[in-house]
């Protein structure tokens, strides 16, 4: 919404929610934004490959890539199979480099360009139950990194660590232990999506320019490095 607000034509991209991802976007269209969505499994470079081409095509090119994908599962070592490693590995990091790459030639022509990749708090802390998740996420700030250093100057790329924020990926922690949460974090409570999505709209405006290779801690100070 907020990016749709600052001027930006939106893709939304869903897997399986296609009434949830309609609904996001008469929200943008009843506040005068454009936007669509597109079905398309991040997993997949030809996925994304069509997503990009028909985003540049209805919006006349491609400006700003938020890679917000996300899967999370509470799993041991014990519990986890291959395949639940592999597809964490390629929805949380592989997707935004897929994307970053499909879209590379798009963002080449704009005479500016941001790509905001979403990170996690558990990339700095570790997870006792999800291996998988932080290792992933750990290497999307790796990615960050790199493809600042490569893509510069025109080009920032940056990453948005939330903390507990409330979306459906936390729903299930915050329904059995929000008060304990909330007792660990010194802003007092949990991050509404539109706190993440202010620091996004940020990075992704022309004013970010001199902002690249970073990785912001959006947590209401639960972990300070």
């Amino acid at each position: 919404m907020q990016l749709a607000r600052a001027g930006h034509g939106v893709c939304i991209n869903y897997l399986e929610n296609a009434d949830r991802a309609a609904t996001v976007v008469r929200a943008i269209e009843d506040e005068g934004g454009h936007a669509f969505s597109f079905q398309a499994d991040v997993a997949s470079y030809a996925d994304i490959e069509r997503m990009v081409a028909q985003t540049a095509d209805r919006y006349g090119g491609i400006r700003v890539i938020v890679n917000n994908a996300g899967l999370s599962q509470h799993r041991t070592l014990d519990e986890m199979s291959l395949d639940d490693w592999d597809r964490a590995v390629a929805v949380n990091l592989r997707a935004a480099m897929y994307t970053a790459k499909a879209a590379l030639a798009h963002l080449r022509r704009e005479p500016w360009a941001r790509i905001v990749n979403i990170c996690s708090l558990r990339a700095m802390t570790g997870s006792d139950h999800g291996s998988h998740y932080a290792a992933a996420k750990a290497g999307v700030i790796g990615l960050t990194k790199s493809l600042a250093l490569e893509l510069a100057p025109r080009i920032t790329v940056n990453a948005v660590s939330p903390g507990y924020t409330r979306t459906d990926m936390n729903a299930a922690a915050l329904a059995k232990n929000e008060a304990g949460i909330v007792a660990r974090i010194p802003a007092g409570r949990v991050a509404e999506p539109e706190d993440i999505a202010a620091l996004i709209c940020f990075l992704a405006s022309e004013q970010a320019g001199y902002i690249t290779g970073e990785t912001i801690n959006d947590n209401g100070g639960i972990y300070v490095r």
